[in-house]
């Protein structure tokens, strides 16, 4: 496979589909898979760098079963526990980021979905920061009705985050109490509202490298523009706790093909980028056009200041819209 021709073909509008033979970017060269999936991101994206911020906004005691999670019940772990935070404090993490100069926060909360008072918590404390905030607004709420997307829409989120965290193959592997078919309604639904839906997923899972192209396939196919890309920080008390983690070269890899797949969208580092070097520098170069800074749920990321400094230094804008 010629690389630089596949991208120059993306740039003039070539869409790789299901259908297709994707198996070259298993094994082809990295180098020239990550230069040509750099120039796709130059292409589509520039040089603008989107950073969100997230604060879990209710942690832990998580009835769902996701093999990969610190906060299920299912698991044994010495993950934090507490009910959904004061409207305070979350205001005040919101503010804080707005001052660094993030685009983005989003409050995730765990558990299957948030409703009752702690859904009317929520919808507060978005009212809220969408009169005292200017940066963009983002929720991670789990499985929601029709109304209560209507309802978030209305409060000034515009931002829905749910992952379909692997393929549809390999999802029952990774979890049983919800389906993956669950999570492509919660997403279509999102989209009929207006929201704009990030949805990525977890690499490192014990899944193949075709269950990774396959999840790269299934987020184009849904038309999703922020991707982010988690690997997996194998937590102990988990049924992964003694996963082997990926090689910066196949995260990389993968990074770089979910950019020639998903060409217009941002894809956004998220967990794990400890395990690539310089927090993920070289992902910058291949295909990356975003990330979330700040903190991580349950495993720590690099800081709001480290990451700019780095993008910077990369010659990317980090200056969010509110700021120009």
């Amino acid at each position: 496979m010629d690389l630089k021709k596949l991208a120059d073909d993306i740039i003039n509008g070539k869409r790789l589909k299901r259908e297709d033979d994707l198996s070259f970017f298993i094994n082809c060269d990295l180098d020239a898979l990550l230069e040509g999936a750099d120039k796709i991101r130059e292409y589509f994206c520039g040089d603008k760098v989107d950073l969100c911020t997230i604060i879990n906004g209710r942690s832990g005691r998580c009835g769902e079963d996701c093999k990969y999670c610190a906060q299920s019940a299912h698991n044994h772990t010495n993950c934090e526990v507490y009910d959904f935070l004061p409207k305070e404090k979350i205001l005040a993490e919101a503010l804080a980021n707005e001052k660094e100069g993030v685009d983005r926060f989003a409050i995730v909360t765990a558990g299957r979905s948030l409703s009752g008072e702690d859904f009317e918590k929520a919808i507060d404390t978005y009212e809220t920061m969408h009169r005292e905030c200017k940066l963009d607004l983002c929720a991670s709420l789990g499985f929601l009705t029709k109304e209560q997307f209507h309802r978030l829409h209305e409060a000034g989120v515009t931002s829905y985050h749910d992952n379909i965290e692997t393929s549809r193959r390999n999802f029952p592997n990774i979890c049983t109490t919800h389906t993956y078919d669950e999570k492509i309604a919660t997403i279509k639904m999102a989209q009929e509202e207006g929201f704009c839906v990030c949805s990525g997923g977890i690499i490192g899972m014990g899944e193949t490298w075709e269950d990774r192209l396959d999840m790269a396939v299934s987020l184009a196919e849904l038309g999703i523009m922020s991707i982010p890309i988690n690997t997996l920080m194998p937590i102990p008390g988990t049924p992964l706790e003694n996963l082997k983690q990926l090689s910066e070269e196949d995260i990389l890899r993968t990074i770089a093909f979910f950019r020639y797949i998903n060409p217009e969208a941002n894809v956004r580092l998220a967990a794990g980028r400890a395990l690539v070097t310089n927090d993920g520098e070289a992902a910058f170069s291949g295909g990356a056009s975003a990330t979330i800074t700040g903190n991580m749920l349950t495993t720590s990321g690099s800081t709001i200041e480290s990451d700019k400094k780095l993008l910077r230094g990369l010659g990317r804008d980090v200056t969010p819209e509110y700021l120009k």
